[in-house]
Order: structure tokens, then C-alpha cells, then sequence
């Protein structure tokens, strides 16, 4: 084998090595960031429902504080949108939560 040769097949071969060490790491990588996914996305999960709790208090006690009598046909009917979103929130919520313990 001449010489030019040795020296192509030598590159490749190192080339090889030190892609195959960089596919490894990131193999590594991605093995423990699916390890930690599920317990992530749980963690999320109970943050996310409590932040929608949280705020369908929040606009409750907005909305059931009394106002003027001017306003109070306006903020009844305001009051009343505003419990039918919380609702809505609720039971999305709810129906996200069935399908996440299913797939647990």
C-alpha cells in the first residue's frame, strides 16, 4: 500500500473513532434527559393545574364582590362568563389529567 494510501485510510479510520465517541455522548445525553422526561412532565403537570386553580380562584372572588347598582346586571352577566370559563378550564383540566394517568 503506498503511502498516500496509508494516510487516507488513517484519516478515515481516526474520523470514524471520534464520530463514533461523539455519537456515544449524545446517545448518553439523550438517555438520561428520557430517564428524567416523565418525572418533568409530572412536575409541569401538577404546576400547570395548580396555576389554573389558583387563577379560577382568583377570578371567583374578582366577581363575587359586590359593585354598584348601576353595574350589577353587567357584573351578574359577567360573573356568569366568567364561571362558564372556569368550568371549561375545570373539565379541560380534568380530561387532560384521565388521559395522563392513563398513559402512566
Amino acid at each position: 500500500m503506498s503511502s498516500a494510501d496509508s494516510l487516507l485510510r488513517a484519516t478515515l479510520n481516526r474520523l470514524v473513532v471520534r464520530l463514533g465517541h461523539g455519537l456515544v455522548d449524545a446517545a448518553a445525553s439523550l438517555a438520561v434527559l428520557a430517564q428524567d422526561a416523565p418525572e418533568r412532565f409530572s412536575r409541569e403537570w401538577d404546576l400547570f393545574q395548580q396555576e389554573v386553580a389558583a387563577e379560577a380562584d382568583r377570578l371567583e372572588q374578582e366577581f363575587s364582590q359586590p359593585g354598584d347598582a348601576n353595574t350589577s346586571s353587567t357584573q351578574a352577566s359577567e360573573q356568569d362568563q366568567a364561571q362558564a370559563q372556569i368550568d371549561r378550564l375545570r373539565a379541560k383540566v380534568a380530561d387532560l389529567n384521565r388521559k395522563v394517568e392513563v398513559k402512566h
